[in-house]
């Protein structure tokens, strides 16, 4: 839902492309010969019909469902296993399982990969329409439009995975406009953009970061470079603590000049990529950004979100600012509620969002107000996790690039790769 005072942009009219209509074609003339003492006819054949795709609009408001028809969605860049693992790429056995995985309507990949096509979509898009003097409500409720329509929101059947991150410059992570935020992009800035999309639970989540002079390019190379380097060392029964590692070594070869000073490009150490559950974006697994000595290992079938944050200030966060990220708990205590404005806003949370992270301006969105109260008090009763915006130092710069990769039976599929990184 979009306030008065937000600006909304209007789709251009659609260029058909998926849909059938009528195209005519002229099609030769029959000569048919008469017999004696008849008059020439002439008939035409009927025309024919041709069918042509539904093209989507500028900015993107088309549902998929309506541009590939047949339910097949495209597949994200496939990177094979390495070191012992080569031998899956053959296997006939892995192969049949990835067939009736496929075959499986609650564990099929077209799933995800519905979701990742709504993010490659929406988020190229935003690339292009997003320019300093916009406010981070009209580049919030941009983004969040396209994603809704395109992935054709309905109920928790599909929607948005979680509010749209949109953290400036030394802020790394967890912020998105409240209702009333009056902060204006501008041409210094640097802009990290997660976006969250999720069809029947499964989370595509995928981030970049935008910046619109020069300053920071190899802040923001660094960062790409990392999460590049994070994917590929991804792998069935790669330990956690030897990714992280490779993060670190890639991200902290980089350096950035500004104003004649050098800055080193820092791994922000207490954020770390995660594995995604089904309607749970921090899967209970963590992908550091340092080298550690976590012996845990990716498994066979899990979702991670490889993502990686640099800095040009300390390399440590910490919690800043007003909250506007918020989640219930998958194991919340059942606890007595005094506040009956807390039970109606749990009940309210539990249909609209189930565990899905959700913002205040969602809560604005489906029609609660004055709630602020009893949000805290879910918070406080350990029912609802806060999650505060997360800061390096002021005057430092810090960048995000972010992944979902699948690990199939035979290969490692990178579901949220597209042709802008």
């Amino acid at each position: 839902m979009i306030s008065k005072d937000d600006k909304q942009v209007e789709p251009k009219s659609i260029v058909p492309q998926d849909h059938e209509e009528d195209d005519v074609e002229e099609d030769d003339v029959v000569d048919e010969t008469p017999a004696a003492g008849e008059e020439t006819k002439k008939k035409k054949k009927k025309k024919k019909s041709k069918k042509k795709k539904v093209q989507q609009s500028d900015p993107p408001r088309v549902g998929l469902s309506k541009i590939f028809t047949n339910g097949i969605y495209p597949e994200g860049e496939i990177q094979p296993y390495k070191d012992d693992n080569t031998w899956r790429t053959t296997s006939e056995e892995k192969r049949y399982d990835e067939r009736m995985a496929m075959e499986d309507p609650e564990i099929t990949y077209q799933t995800i990969r519905r979701a990742a096509e709504v993010h490659r979509q929406v988020r190229q898009s935003a690339r292009k329409h997003i320019r300093p003097g916009m406010t981070m409500t009209e580049i919030a409720n941009f983004i969040e439009d396209g994603s809704r329509a395109l992935v054709e929101e309905t109920g928790l059947e599909s929607g948005i995975g979680f509010p749209t991150g949109l953290s400036l410059n030394h802020c790394a992570a967890h912020y998105t406009p409240n209702a009333g935020d009056t902060n204006v992009l501008q041409s210094g800035d640097v802009l990290k953009i997660d976006i969250g999309v999720h069809v029947k639970g499964r989370i595509v989540d995928s981030a970049f970061t935008l910046n619109f002079e020069p300053t920071y390019d190899r802040l923001i190379e660094a960062v790409k470079a990392a999460t590049d380097t994070g994917i590929r060392e991804s792998g069935i029964d790669v330990r956690l603590g030897e990714i992280g590692g490779a993060i670190q070594e890639t991200m902290e070869s980089y350096e950035v000049e500004v104003n004649g000073k050098i800055y080193p490009v820092k791994s922000i150490e207490n954020l770390s990529g995660h594995s995604i559950g089904l309607y749970q974006i921090h899967g209970g697994k963590s992908v550091q950004l340092v080298n550690n000595d976590d012996q845990t290992k990716m498994e066979e079938g899990e979702y991670f979100a490889i993502e990686t944050f640099g800095s040009t200030g300390r390399g440590r966060v910490v919690e800043s600012g007003e909250c506007s990220h918020y989640a219930k708990i998958i194991d919340a205590p059942r606890v007595p509620l005094r506040l009956t404005s807390a039970k109606s806003l749990l009940k309210s949370i539990s249909s609209n969002f189930g565990t899905l992270p959700f913002c205040r301006r969602y809560l604005d969105r489906v029609g609660e107000s004055k709630y602020l109260l009893a949000l805290n008090h879910l918070v406080q009763q350990g029912i609802v996790q806060d999650y505060p915006p997360l800061c390096d130092a002021k005057g430092s710069m810090t960048a995000q690039f972010e992944h979902t990769i699948l690990l199939r039976p035979t290969v490692k599929e990178v579901i949220s790769r597209g042709d802008d990184y």
